[in-house]
């Protein structure tokens, strides 16, 4: 069977709840009975007074005086049968025969039975007078029941009021408590449901510094941790089905290109033509189909490293060359800032090739008709710094974080490959690439070091 955290939070406190009003009813009880007790005790010593010699005459003024300390009623009756009395209508009034003789001087004595006088609940003591002045008789105390009710009641209700409102309080406080937290578990528990069902986003993280609030941050943690972890297992997934079948489309689509390519070199061999640029950017090109081709080869697979002596800048100053006459067509001004000297770097000349290709190549798509293409080259502390800045509009802001992911491109026919392709290459160099915005221009940075190792 469940018990909700709820109810387990608040049945202990109805238990605690149930000794209180134990107690408190034994503390009610004790008090009554010492309200009564501080009662007959002051009857008493008005007894005492008024019974014992050597005593005064009892006359009405004296059981008037009486009457105002004590609160008491007074009947006297003499010896001689007359009567003197503080209530008025009790001058023919006829004590019960239930009322017995008390001791004055007796302390446990009580307030006597309850009688009626005039309509009027009273207890009663009755005393005898035991000689002059008062020449014998008998005296009746009658103490109001309603004094006695109300003396017991403000004894006995301060405790039961106390024990109840706390209690109560204690209650409401503990289920106001037990709500906001169980509806904090709540969310926490919609929220790991969520993550369950592949939704990551992180939940609000609560004001109060508690457990609770831990638990909270845990819980975002573990959701941005397996968002990661589905990322790399997406990437994965997309990287394996495309090694499926990149092998043999590339393998096709390379035989067609390098047929079309002989046969151009060929028909320059038989038949050079008065001007051989536009075959020149024909082979150019499609020496670029193989290189694109090539990326679907070597994009998630091990890749080995033929580290060979190349030239940084001439590697760049070819990708630059290459892309000059789409440049030129579309009216887009580049610049090369080389190097005052060469850039001698160990690393494999074909891989890095195809890395600045794919820079430069985004960055003349990014700059547009009319943009301008900045390509920097210098050493620094770190070693080779090439830098290719555009005057395009920059990346899409939901794509930002995530350009040199696979997959991921604003083109509207691109398929987000160079980029990740060119991060792989650089990162497998010992080297990295960043990208920033600056004065509204986007700057792609590719930092490699001075002396890559070769090898053994």
């Amino acid at each position: 069977m469940r018990i909700g955290l709820r109810v387990r939070m608040i049945v202990p406190l109805v238990v605690l709840l149930i000794g209180v009003i134990v107690a408190t009813a034994w503390a009610a009880r004790s008090a009554a009975r010492q309200a009564e007790r501080r009662i007959a005790h002051q009857l008493a010593a008005v007894a005492h007074t008024l019974t014992e010699p050597p005593t005064f005459p009892l006359t009405s003024r004296t059981l008037d005086q009486m009457k105002g300390l004590s609160g008491a009623e007074f009947l006297l009756v003499r010896a001689d049968g007359t009567r003197v009395s503080t209530i008025s209508h009790a001058t023919d009034f006829h004590p019960p025969d239930g009322v017995n003789l008390a001791d004055a001087n007796d302390p446990e004595a009580d307030l006597g039975p309850p009688v009626v006088v005039g309509y009027q609940e009273y207890r009663c003591r009755k005393l005898p007078l035991r000689q002059q002045p008062n020449e014998g008789g008998t005296l009746y105390i009658f103490y109001p029941e309603e004094l006695r009710r109300t003396a017991v009641r403000d004894a006995v209700l301060p405790p039961i009021l106390l024990g109840g409102v706390s209690g109560l309080l204690s209650i409401g406080l503990v289920w106001l408590t037990s709500r906001r937290v169980v509806a904090r578990i709540r969310d926490l528990d919609k929220q790991t449901r969520a993550i369950a069902a592949g939704d990551f986003t992180p939940a609000v993280v609560p004001p109060q510094d508690d457990e609770l609030r831990d638990l909270a941050r845990s819980v975002n943690d573990m959701s941005q941790r397996l968002a990661v972890l589905q990322g790399a297992l997406q990437q994965a997934e997309r990287l394996r089905v495309l090694g499926q079948f990149s092998g043999g489309l590339a393998h096709q689509l390379r035989n067609a290109a390098a047929g079309a390519r002989l046969a151009i070199q060929l028909s320059l061999a038989d038949h050079p033509p008065a001007d051989r640029e536009p075959l020149d950017v024909a082979l150019r090109q499609l020496a670029r189909i193989e290189t694109n081709l090539q990326q679907f080869l070597e994009l998630g697979r091990p890749t080995e490293l033929r580290a060979q002596p190349c030239d940084l800048l001439r590697l760049v100053s070819d990708a630059v060359d290459l892309l000059r006459p789409q440049c030129r067509h579309a009216g887009i001004e580049m610049l090369l800032q080389p190097s005052p000297g060469p850039m001698p770097f160990a690393g494999d000349a074909n891989q890095l090739g195809h890395v600045f290709l794919n820079v430069l190549g985004n960055a003349v798509e990014a700059a547009g008709p009319g943009g301008r293409v900045i390509v920097q080259m210098a050493p620094n502390e770190h070693g080779w710094l090439i830098a290719v800045t555009d005057s395009g509009t920059g990346p899409p802001p939901e794509i930002a974080e995530r350009l040199f992911d696979a997959f991921v491109t604003g083109k509207d026919q691109g398929i987000g490959l160079g980029l990740a392709v060119a991060k792989q290459a650089v990162e497998l160099h010992g080297g990295r690439i960043a990208w920033d915005r600056q004065d509204g221009r986007t700057r792609f940075q590719i930092q490699l070091p001075c002396n890559f190792p070769t090898g053994p």
